[in-house]
């Protein structure tokens, strides 16, 4: 539990959740981040709106239940994000303020087609199985190059890129990612 905590408080300290937020919870139970759109409203009083088992695959009834919940704060698997950016009537009323993208790469031009329809903000998010969710966090902006970073570790966890030999790699060399700290589980 130590790591969801310290993944849950770095997310409120980064993003700041407040009681006027309001999350939607989309994400089927058995994927990592149902895990924080299920906790961490619950830990500053923000409103949680569940949406139907199959709303995840309709992009516009999505649409439609985000606009009429006013929804400020999401998660977007890639593949799933391109999709609901392809929705005519996104534009209207919107209240997103922050999306978060993570369990896939990020190709960049999905990052400036977000930027070219949404005011939100776009964090993408890297973790694997074998962390408490995710290890780093990246804010992606419009004048970001042709690859969108993983970014920085979160708090309490250590991101290491090493060679064969396990002796860290200098900057723009190919490597292999290693984890420590809070956030990674044991064994």
């Amino acid at each position: 539990h130590k790591g969801l905590f310290n993944r849950l408080m770095w997310m409120q300290n980064q993003y700041n959740l407040t009681p006027k937020d309001r999350i939607l919870q989309k994400t089927p139970f058995t994927f990592d981040v149902s895990v924080w759109e299920l906790f961490w409203p619950l830990l500053v009083g923000s409103t949680e709106v569940i949406a139907n088992p199959e709303f995840h695959k309709d992009p516009n009834l999505l649409s439609d239940l985000m606009k009429k919940k006013s929804i400020s704060v999401c998660h977007f698997v890639p593949s799933m994000l391109e999709t609901f950016l392809g929705v005519k009537k996104l534009l209207e009323d919107q209240h997103l303020r922050l999306i978060i993208a993570s369990g896939e790469v990020l190709p960049y031009n999905l990052v400036k087609e977000f930027y070219s329809k949404l005011k939100a903000q776009l964090h993408n998010l890297y973790g694997p199985t074998e962390a408490s969710i995710d290890v780093t966090s990246y804010l992606c902006t419009q004048n970001d190059g042709s690859i969108t970073p993983i970014g920085c570790p979160i708090s309490n966890t250590q991101v290491y890129i090493l060679d064969a030999q396990m002796n860290p790699v200098p900057i723009g060399v190919s490597g292999e990612i290693y984890i420590g700290g809070m956030g990674l589980a044991r064994g």
